[in-house]
């Protein structure tokens, strides 16, 4: 999936219909790397949203943008405001057939005379940027991304400087008229691949578009170039040719591909994509309605993992400490096992005193606890009396035994925090929207495991639910309900859950509480099934294969007083073992009500 040139000329295209004339009413920049431009135009109002973020960056005109403006307008905000807020859009371009859109805008500086501002808007991965210009000169105004020597020699994107594009790549731009002999040489010139052939040698084309020519060519696309018939190259240029036809006609199909088996976006285009044909097309009006679906979701959850990044940082740094006491507590309760061996040592040692000379740095002595009487070397210490050894042992034994209690007791209290803070890291990949990573920080602060970062919520704000868990429709029509967090488990199991409702969790593995809602109804072993699937699913054992799942109904299920979040125990239980099957859950989650 990506805004290669194809999609960016049939954007721009849009964007140049629409836009072209408007004025420019508004600018907002809610994050450090995107502008939303409010525009009127022919008593139309738009948003004109430009990102220029490392994993999402795209243009589009948004229909559903809810995303708050921080108190205090950014820099970068700021200077959009100073030169181009009131000013008229007069032309909107594609730089080449690159993934570059060019935004001119007439405006009237401090002494009231018009001139024009260029935003160039540079989609290409983490090098992604938004560059404000002065048209006269090409003079950079500023950037949202200052690129110094430091970071690029090649190219530094600072304020002053002379605006200079990309370095041009080798490639033929396929806007241009080419002939058959020279698309077959071009291609002839790489040794490859045919699909990789095209999209190396010819401008703004990505890897899909690539095959989907050499599909309606009906070639195989890993086919060696130098492997084709002469037939073959025609008809590849045939096809090549007719697709670029309709973009310089533009001539446009915006869709999304969509896999309904697991419920995922398999790719988006501005033409059919009809190598995906066995797939489901949602076909749309406009390229801005399909990126706007495409990536809303997408930046969402990459924006969350983002701000979690340090949270989820500190946690595994926590992690690692607590893995590290688990193994030297491990250490200790092995040697205080052994306990017992230096009871006998004490007793031999008593036994054998008068063998035992000051100064003596062992004994070998005959060990009659042994069922064969076999001998055994007990070292002593030089400084030390005969009776001093044989205490010495004695005090050993005590305090071993001592310690074997307090160290099971230190590792039962080690483990459970384990427990919870690997389902914190599983909470967070979770999560789906801010006011669930919200949850998450919320109930860290309150135990201590992380600061405030504002004014404490008191207990009562931070247990009220403001977020939903998942529901599922069993195939048989039964409400499964499946947390997402540890606030949404506690919800679900101690107030959501009637006391006969089935109640599931992955068997000593962090995961979510699964509640399928019967109230004691007679349910089918593959409503069964298909809850410990869901159990398995939302786990950390995702990926694994026979996941142990228990269940039990939720009468059984209790919350020990003082327990962390999320933490219960159960008994009189079921246990049943389960692959998580991703196409299953998405079947289920197309009947969410």
């Amino acid at each position: 999936m990506a805004l290669d040139g194809l999609v960016i000329h049939s954007l721009v295209d849009e964007l140049s219909s629409k836009l072209i004339g408007g004025k420019v009413d508004k600018v907002h920049q809610p994050e450090d790397d995107e502008i939303v431009l409010y525009i009127r135009n022919n008593k139309e109002n738009y948003k004109l949203i430009l990102s220029c973020s490392s994993s999402n960056p795209r243009v589009y005109i948004a229909n559903d943008y809810k995303k708050e403006n921080p108190k205090k307008a950014p820099m970068f905000c700021m200077l959009f405001r100073k030169y181009i807020q009131s000013g008229n859009i007069v032309d909107i371009s594609q730089v080449g057939f690159e993934r570059i859109i060019k935004i001119s805008v007439d405006s009237l500086d401090e002494l009231k005379e018009k001139t024009t501002k260029d935003i160039y808007i540079e989609i290409m991965g983490r090098h992604s940027n938004i560059i404000l210009t002065h048209n006269e000169d090409n003079k950079i105004i500023d950037s949202a991304k200052r690129i110094p020597t430091s970071i690029s020699r090649v190219r530094q994107i600072l304020p002053g400087l002379t605006y200079e594009l990309p370095p041009a790549q080798d490639k033929l731009n396929p806007l241009n008229s080419i002939s058959k002999d020279e698309f077959i040489e071009a291609l002839k010139s790489y040794d490859g691949p045919v699909f990789k052939s095209i999209y190396s040698k010819f401008l703004g084309i990505s890897p899909v578009i690539s095959k989907e020519i050499c599909y309606r060519a009906k070639l195989n696309e890993k086919i060696n170039i130098s492997d084709l018939s002469n037939e073959e190259l025609i008809s590849l240029f045939n096809e090549f040719n007719s697709l670029f036809n309709d973009i310089r006609n533009n001539k446009f199909s915006p869709c999304i591909v969509l896999n309904e088996k697991i419920d995922r976006v398999l790719d988006f285009s501005c033409i059919n994509l009809s190598l995906y044909n066995e797939f489901k097309f949602i076909n749309k009006k406009s390229m801005s309605t399909v990126l706007e679906d495409y990536y809303k979701n997408k930046d969402i959850k990459d924006r969350i993992h983002q701000r979690a990044s340090d949270l989820k940082k500190s946690i595994s740094i926590k992690l690692e400490r607590l893995y590290h006491k688990q193994e030297k507590q491990s250490e200790e309760l092995e040697e205080a096992n052994n306990a017992e061996s230096y009871k006998i040592k004490g007793e031999l040692l008593t036994a054998y005193i008068y063998m035992i000379q000051k100064g003596m740095e062992s004994i070998d002595v005959q060990n009659f606890y042994d069922p064969n009487y076999e001998s055994v070397t007990i070292p002593l210490r030089k400084n030390l009396t005969p009776s001093e050894n044989s205490q010495r042992y004695f005090k050993k034994y005590n305090k071993l035994k001592t310690a074997k209690k307090e160290i099971t007791s230190q590792m039962a209290i080690n483990k459970e925090e384990i427990d919870y803070l690997e389902n914190i890291l599983l909470n967070i990949e979770n999560c789906e929207n801010l006011a669930e990573l919200q949850d998450i920080k919320d109930e860290l602060v309150s135990l201590g495991y992380s600061k405030a970062s504002g004014k404490l919520k008191s207990k009562k704000e931070i247990a009220k639910l403001i977020t939903s868990p998942h529901e599922f429709i069993s195939s048989e029509g039964i409400r499964i309900l499946v947390g997402k967090n540890n606030k949404q488990n506690d919800h679900l199991t101690l107030r959501i859950a009637d006391p006969e409702d089935i109640w599931m969790h992955t068997k000593n593995i962090p995961g979510s509480h699964v509640i399928i809602k019967c109230a004691g109804k007679d349910i089918s072993e593959q409503t069964i099934y298909e809850g410990a699937m869901l159990a398995a699913y939302f786990s950390k054992a995702k990926s694994s294969s026979k996941v142990p799942v228990d269940y039990t109904k939720k009468k059984h299920v209790k919350k020990p007083s003082g327990s962390k979040p999320g933490m219960v125990i159960y008994e009189t239980n079921n246990t049943m073992y389960v692959d998580p099957n991703e196409e299953m859950v998405a079947s289920l989650k197309n009947k969410e009500i």
